[in-house]
């Protein structure tokens, strides 16, 4: 029987899940999971949750579905030992050092391969089954025929979103967010960029849309199907939702799932009503219906893309207008409504008052508030309604924490509201597991042995995504060259119908960070004629690249998008035979050295230019996105590339570390990447970037991305708020000064 699988990202959602029929849920807890904005579960909560769970022989699955740096990896050890010791029936992963460490030290851990690690092919999952991966939860980017070939080619437990928000990248290639401010989607802090209103200059002036924003799926019609194609699990999005939303949804995939045999059109038909008052984005089966993949690139973006349609879920409500304290009877009864170690009961609410929408919502109503930065989205119930007839004002409650200027949207009106049962004994006070301090055993990557390493020679490697630009790049007299397998170059090298001015022994071939089930035959035919030709060396962005190539006589170098933030993710890659790594572009210089030691810092290659791809899109964009270049409200400025092999989008300020060059070789990583992919490189370009090299002078309107800073942390901005507040404190209280003298 297949599994009806839903989001939990409270309490109230886990009630609401079970009490509608869910066969099991996911959720998250404080740290490493891809939704660190939800609410997620207190230890206590967790452990109390799965035992409950496991009497009503339901299924309990944890993400920890985010890449961690080095200086975490120990954090992890021991939040793998707690739920070692809890017991979970799985763990939603992305970081291949969460496989490695259960190799090594948590064998009964059951692990599911997140839709974050991109994994949307055959060879992929097979990959990962040799690693002991139990489950594939599949990239969203898939149609039904590629998800029935992955399960007759490899008998695999698949798991498949049907319900919920959508990324318009494929699945786990988002930088988008991580660029422009280091709030990785990797890491469980996307903002959410790709929703935001934009400017485009087009033929003729000005036009603004959501150009980026993305329907949500629904997949109803498709069960039936889904189910005869061997699906094991069908997967609601939601952990940001309501209580409401949750148990509607499950409601209808429920109903659909029990009763399609008996009455196919009358079961779906049932579905769609229940799901009738779900006021989220409008719907679309994106890569549901083509026959084939040039179909789907053509016209997936019109089933998926509406620039018309704002970024927000649910009907628009308006703006917080004005805000004001909660009566203290209304405080008392919301932090009563929580667990008393619940964030929920400490963070209280306030009254607000809304304008610019066009329904005035009631108590029982449940609202998505949205911050006008980006920095926050959280749903709540409506409890209370305060009618100022004389001012004309309607206050509601809302969490304290938002303020004037921050949306509001309907998610559910009150008669779709129910009263489940509780999942969770009202006494938790014999759940008191917590992750003990545990010491990491160390880890050391393997050494580099002598002429190991003969096919990645020190100096500048440059890597460019067209033939004619191989050429231009020869004055940087690169040690070897990198050109990127698309449909342009692959057709000039499978034909040779260029004399190139390196020798084949000089290219690295560069493959794409997305393969599905459509491309995977045509790319092993490829690359058996370019392995049989001479073209020996690869780098890899996709675990089907290297399930296809290990039994060649290839050489396979790491690309940036198989994410080593730590030697764990290293390790893992290294026993996949993999013995060099180019840094992903998202990592920082604190955390690459953490990660590779001195002696084995031979075996990188740092990106020190480069426009990287921001995100990436399973399509061609519409005819009517007829503009190159766009802007945010910020009026930063991007560019999109719309090709036969998908659409990309990129800064215009590209990453660039070019002038830290003798720093970054004095450190020890001596292997240099100049990155020219998706541009035109000009004479010009080159010579800027030698003389900034040579000067180490900075180049103007460039980005350090990650390099400096690192990625953004929640708890090191809270430290330097309290240092900032201590420090005013110290300044503007005279007592203070005097101890200190």
């Amino acid at each position: 029987m297949v599994e009806l699988l839903a989001p939990a990202g409270n309490i109230e959602s886990l009630e609401a899940a079970i009490g509608e029929g869910a066969d099991a849920v996911y959720l998250g807890l404080k740290s490493f999971n891809a939704r660190l904005r939800t609410t997620n579960f207190a230890w206590n909560q967790f452990e109390a949750t799965v035992d409950s769970l496991h009497r009503q022989n339901k299924k309990v699955y944890v993400t920890v579905n985010t890449v961690c740096e080095e200086r975490e990896t120990e954090r992890l050890y021991r939040f793998l030992s707690y739920l070692n010791e809890i017991k979970p029936d799985g763990l939603i992963v992305q970081d291949f050092a969460v496989i490695r460490m259960a190799q090594e030290f948590f064998p009964n851990l059951e692990l599911h391969a997140s839709t974050q690690m991109n994994v949307e092919s055959s060879s992929a999952v097979r990959l990962l089954q040799k690693a002991g991966v139990k489950r594939a939860v599949l990239a969203r980017e898939l149609g039904l025929d590629e998800i029935r070939k992955i399960k007759e080619e490899t008998g695999a437990d698949l798991e498949v979103f049907v319900h919920g928000a959508l990324c318009v990248s494929e699945s786990g290639l988002c930088l988008f967010s991580s660029y422009l401010g280091g709030k990785s989607a990797n890491r469980g802090m996307c903002t959410q960029a790709c929703r935001r209103f934009y400017s485009a200059e087009v033929p003729g002036g000005i036009k603004q849309g959501y150009y980026f924003s993305p329907c949500d799926l629904q997949l109803i019609d498709q069960i039936p199907d889904l189910i005869d194609a061997g699906v094991d699990s069908f997967k609601i999005e939601g952990r940001m939702k309501s209580a409401e939303y949750v148990g509607t949804v499950v409601s209808a995939y429920r109903y659909v799932i029990d009763h399609y045999k008996e009455d196919r059109k009358g079961a779906i038909a049932t579905g769609k009503r229940i799901l009738a008052s779900d006021f989220a984005r409008s719907k679309t089966t994106y890569w549901y219906g083509f026959n084939s993949l040039e179909e789907g690139v053509q016209n997936a973006a019109a089933k998926i893309l509406n620039p018309d349609q704002a970024g927000g879920t649910g009907i628009y409500l308006g703006k917080i207008s004005a805000t004001k304290p909660a009566p203290k009877e209304l405080i008392q009864a919301y932090r009563e409504s929580f667990p008393a170690d619940s964030d929920n009961a400490n963070n209280g609410i306030q009254l607000a008052t809304l304008k610019g929408g066009n329904y005035d919502p009631d108590p029982g109503d449940s609202i998505r508030l949205h911050k006008k930065d980006d920095t926050g989205r959280v749903s709540h119930k409506i409890r209370s309604v305060e009618v100022d007839d004389e001012a004309n004002k309607r206050w509601i409650d809302i969490p304290a924490g938002f303020s004037v200027g921050d949306e509001v949207y309907l998610l559910q009106i009150k008669s779709g509201s129910k009263r489940y049962n509780r999942v969770l004994p009202p006494d938790l006070s014999k759940f008191r597991k917590q992750p003990r301090d545990e010491r990491l055993p160390v880890l050391d990557l393997t050494p580099v042995g002598p002429k190991e390493l003969s096919y990645f020679p020190e100096g500048i490697y440059a890597q460019v995504s067209s033939i004619a630009d191989v050429f231009a790049v020869q004055g940087l007299n690169p040690v070897r060259i990198i050109i990127e397998f698309n449909s342009e170059t692959a057709y000039d090298l499978l034909n040779h119908k260029t004399t190139l001015p390196f020798s084949k022994k000089q290219i690295y071939i560069s493959l794409d960070p997305f393969c599905s089930p459509l491309q995977e035959v045509s790319l092993k035919e490829n690359l058996d004629k370019l392995i049989a030709d001479g073209y020996l060396q690869y780098v890899v962005n996709n675990l089907a690249h290297v399930q296809l190539l290990r039994s060649s006589p290839a050489k396979m170098i790491a690309g940036p998008y198989l994410y080593t933030f730590n030697r764990w993710a290293v390790s893992f890659l290294e026993n996949q035979d993999i013995g060099a790594f180019i840094m992903p572009y998202e990592d920082s210089r604190r955390n690459l050295e953490a990660t590779y030691e001195e002696k084995v810092r031979s075996r990188v290659l740092v990106p020190v230019y480069a426009y990287p791809a921001l995100f990436r899109m399973r399509f061609r964009l519409p005819k009517d996105y007829d503009f190159t270049y766009f802007e945010d409200k910020e009026e930063t400025i991007f560019k999109v590339n719309s090709t036969a092999d998908g659409s990309f989008v990129m800064p215009e300020e590209p990453f660039c570390i070019i002038d830290k060059v003798k720093n970054i070789t004095s450190a020890g990583f001596k292997r240099l990447l100049i990155d020219f992919s998706k541009t035109k490189v000009s004479r010009s370009q080159i010579k800027a970037l030698t003389t900034s090299m040579a000067k180490g002078q900075p180049l103007p309107g460039i980005s350090r991305f990650n390099w400096k800073d690192g990625f953004y942390s929640p708890q090191q901005m809270e430290e330097y708020k309290a240092a900032a507040e201590r420090a005013a404190e110290r300044k503007n209280n005279p007592s203070n000064k005097k101890r200190r003298r």
